[in-house]
């Protein structure tokens, strides 16, 4: 069964290969373009593939080497060979396990400030800096849609889009409910509180993936207000978007242009359907299996960043690293990758099970 897998990885990446470079391919923007994901999806499978044959072929030259005298260095190829071609076997199965479909897409984060007032609105401050940084860290560029910033600091809620290829495959992770213990600097007696920010990361939505009857918007259009309420602008630039077969509400007064506030609710809303969608779609799969890390319900915390201990912990797969600084600064890989492989390994039981 490997074997096969082995050999249709290898032929399907040599296919691809030769696909890259065929004139006809390259002056088709848009075949490029899914050639080109398609090799770079495919590219850690062959690799391991690869691998794999090298050590399996290895290990028959060393059997049939010891077979005519005993040689020390053969001897450890026989020893070793069979467990890491066992640990081969799982990582390439695990490499070709169906994607989320939505894994390419850029994505639309929301940050809101939860429990814990002021502090929740610092703590929120705090993930928005760990995820742009992140974006960053990963070539990714991020643009803000919407901020509400606190009188204290931080933020009460901030939305901003994240642009880059698999977007959605890295931040799809960090939707749920954050935690953060620490004394916070107003506090005299050094005592620490627990206060609690909410990430939401939506697939962003491409007009074709959601279809929007403009007969179910109602669109109203008022002034932009600052602090204190006192208005921005002296034009009716602010926009609010409302969906009226699902209740949702969409505002945005950021930009001084009617146009650019209305686009970006647009934008905002259609994430929000095409969550919607997802959300009632896993729902129908989780009743009969668990296919995600967790329930993806916002409402359930998934991560706890504890100051005096420096450390941070992530319920979902029980991952604990004590880089509190680091994480903060965004260096998320560390819990991208635990929670990536252990998506992969729920998907590979969920399509043995079906």
């Amino acid at each position: 069964m490997i074997e096969q897998l082995v050999e249709q990885i290898r032929a399907r990446f040599a296919e691809l290969e030769a696909q890259m470079s065929d004139p006809a391919v390259i002056a088709d923007r848009e075949r490029y373009a899914e050639v080109g994901r398609e090799y770079r999806q495919l590219k850690a499978a062959y690799d391991l593939a690869a691998e794999y044959s090298t050590l399996r072929d290895d290990l028959e030259g060393a059997r049939e080497l010891l077979a005519e005298g005993e040689d020390e260095e053969m001897r450890a190829v026989v020893d070793e060979a069979p467990a890491r071609l066992a640990e081969l076997e799982e990582e390439i199965r695990l490499a070709m396990v169906e994607r989320d479909p939505n894994d390419e897409k850029n994505v639309i984060v929301e940050i809101r400030a939860g429990t814990g007032g002021d502090e929740a609105a610092l703590f929120a401050g705090d993930l928005y800096k760990m995820l742009t940084r992140y974006a960053e860290l990963r070539g990714f560029s991020t643009e803000v849609l919407s901020q509400s910033p606190s009188e204290a600091g931080g933020f009460k809620e901030v939305t901003f889009e994240v642009r880059g290829d698999g977007a959605y495959s890295v931040y799809k992770f960090e939707g749920g409910t954050h935690r953060v213990q620490r004394v916070p600097e107003t506090e005299s007696q050094g005592r620490i509180h627990t206060s609690t920010a909410t990430i939401a990361v939506l697939p962003e939505a491409e007009e074709v993936d959601v279809q929007v009857d403009p007969n179910d918007l109602q669109i109203d259009v008022y002034r932009s207000s600052g602090p204190g309420g006192q208005s921005v602008n002296t034009t009716d630039s602010a926009v609010r978007i409302t969906h009226k077969p699902t209740g949702i509400v969409v505002s945005m007064q950021d930009e001084k242009s009617q146009l650019q506030n209305r686009d970006k609710a647009m934008r905002v809303l259609r994430a929000r359907l095409l969550e919607k969608q997802i959300a009632e779609q896993q729902e129908a799969i989780a009743s009969e299996r668990k296919a995600q890390v967790g329930s993806g319900e916002r409402a359930e915390k998934v991560r706890t960043y504890n100051f005096p201990q420096g450390r941070i912990t992530d319920h979902r797969i029980k991952h604990t690293s004590h880089n509190l600084d680091g994480v903060l600064n965004g260096e998320l890989e560390e819990f991208t990758n635990a929670l990536s492989a252990e998506e992969k390994r729920r998907r590979l039981e969920a399509a043995a099970e079906g």
